[in-house]
C-alpha cells in the first residue's frame, strides 16, 4: 500500500471512517472519478468495429453512446444487440482508471444469445450454460500493454463482480455478478 494510501486511510479513521476504510480495497479510493465524465474507448475484435464515447456526462449515463456501445458489445455471431448492464461500463472505467492506462479495451466476447452461448458450451466445459455474458453482464477482454495479471489483480481488488483469468485465451473475464474469482 502506498504512502498516501496509508494517510488517506488514517484520515479516514481519524475522521470516524473505520468501517469505510476497512471495507474499501486502496486502489478503489484512488480510483474514484472526480470528474463529470467518464470515457471509454472499446474495440470488438471480432468485428474489428471501434468506438469512443463519454458514457457519463454531469451525473447520468448517455443513452446516445451506451447504444452505440451495447451495438458494439452485441453477439457477433447472430448480430443480436442486448442492452448491457450499464454497471458493466463504470467496472470497465474504474478498472482502466486503476490500471492508469489510456489504451483502448479490447473486447474478446460482450453478449451472447442464448444460441451461440448453448453452441459455445458443447464445445468447451469452460463455457457456463447460465453466463452472465447471456445476460448482457459480463465482458472478456484484454488492453495492449497491459499484463493479463495485472487487469485480473485489478479487477479483483475492485471486488464490483466476477473475475475470470484465461491467459492461455488471453482474456480477462469480468462481470458485474456475485464477488469471485476463478
Amino acid at each position: 500500500m502506498t504512502g498516501f494510501c496509508i494517510k488517506r486511510r488514517k484520515f479516514l479513521l481519524g475522521m470516524g471512517g473505520a468501517a469505510l476504510a476497512c471495507a474499501i480495497p486502496s486502489k478503489v479510493l484512488a480510483s474514484r472519478s472526480t470528474t463529470d465524465v467518464r470515457t471509454l474507448s472499446l474495440m470488438n475484435l471480432h468485428t474489428g468495429e471501434h468506438d469512443v464515447g463519454h458514457y457519463w456526462a454531469n451525473g447520468d449515463y448517455q443513452s446516445n453512446v451506451i447504444q452505440r456501445f451495447n451495438h458494439l458489445l452485441r453477439d457477433h455471431r447472430t448480430n443480436d444487440v442486448m442492452a448491457m448492464d450499464q454497471r458493466l461500463y463504470d467496472l470497465l472505467f474504474r478498472l482502466r482508471m486503476t490500471l492508469e492506462t489510456d489504451q483502448q479495451i479490447q473486447i474478446i466476447s460482450g453478449y451472447r444469445s442464448l444460441k451461440t452461448n448453448n453452441m459455445l458450451a458443447a464445445k468447451s466445459s469452460g463455457v457456463a450454460k447460465h453466463s452472465y455474458h447471456t445476460k448482457g453482464m459480463a465482458i472478456d477482454l484484454a488492453i495492449p500493454g497491459t499484463p493479463l495479471s495485472d487487469i485480473r489483480d485489478a479487477a479483483k481488488e475492485l471486488r464490483l463482480g466476477g473475475v475470470g483469468y484465461y491467459p492461455r485465451s488471453g482474456f480477462v473475464h469480468v462481470d458485474c455478478g456475485p464477488v469471485r474469482s476463478w
